[in-house]
């Protein structure tokens, strides 16, 4: 979880491989009104978001045994819809500034929806996860193999001590 250009696509991939765990990526589950809103640079309000937490909160549902969600979950409202649906449900938050994530945005303009005017209203809207349950903070501009052995090292240590 994090704000646009975080990594989360690119992380999420590596760990739902390395886990042997399907990837859920959670872009593919915005609206076609949402998503052309993003790309004309409207911020999505709550309402917007509703429906597409049901849906990757439904999807969390079907895969008792587990998968990885990207999703920028960036309100605590958003994360306990989730942890709701899918008790137990953890976080890797990528924490990254405003300067690297515009940068990170603006490089693949040509091929996301997401508008490079939209970074600071992430940023706006972010309320840190850091100190709820179940939450491990990331430095995104860490190398992705790095992150990737973080997040592994994190899940198999709460595995280890799960009832």
């Amino acid at each position: 979880m994090g704000v646009a250009g975080c990594g989360k696509s690119s992380l999420g991939a590596a760990v739902a491989h390395a886990q042997g765990l399907p990837l859920i990526e959670g872009d593919d589950h915005h609206s076609l009104v949402s998503r052309e809103k993003m790309r004309q640079g409207i911020a999505l309000t709550d309402a917007d978001r509703e429906g597409w937490l049901a849906t990757l909160g439904q999807l969390l549902q079907g895969h008792a045994g587990g998968a990885v969600l990207t999703c920028s979950a960036l309100k605590k409202a958003y994360r306990e819809r989730l942890r709701a649906a899918c008790p137990g449900v953890r976080f890797a938050f990528l924490e990254i500034d405003r300067a690297h994530a515009a940068e990170r945005v603006a490089a693949r303009v040509n091929t996301h929806f997401f508008s490079t005017t939209l970074v600071d209203s992430q940023f706006a809207t972010l309320e840190s996860p850091v100190g709820e349950p179940g939450v491990l903070r990331l430095d995104a501009l860490l190398p992705l193999a790095t992150l990737q052995d973080q997040v592994c090292a994190w899940l198999a240590a709460h595995e280890e001590t799960a009832p």
